[in-house]
């Protein structure tokens, strides 16, 4: 009884995976091949020359805090221009 099921079974799945698989890729074709519809909504924002500042560095204020940060040197960076003394360190 099983015997005779698997294979019907089995051919089914195949061919359900096979048309979600083709489904899949023409969605992605239709997608790379179309112009690009971006609405107001989501429309990317040109952030050239803006900087982003980490929340954790700002103060209760919102301004940028003056406390010395704790810094991680991991070991192979020979870089000489970051070992020199800077302002704020001991």
């Amino acid at each position: 009884m099983l015997g005779s099921l698997f294979p019907l079974l089995y051919g089914a799945l195949f061919v359900a995976l096979l048309w979600q698989a083709f489904r899949v890729m023409s969605k992605g074709f239709r997608a790379a091949s179309g112009p690009i519809s971006t609405s107001p909504s989501n429309a990317p924002i040109d952030r050239t020359g803006q900087v982003t500042v980490h929340p954790e560095l700002l103060d209760s204020e919102g301004r940028i805090t003056e406390e010395a940060l704790l810094t991680v040197r991991f070991g192979g960076d020979d870089d000489e221009a970051s070992t020199a003394a800077g302002p704020g360190t001991e």
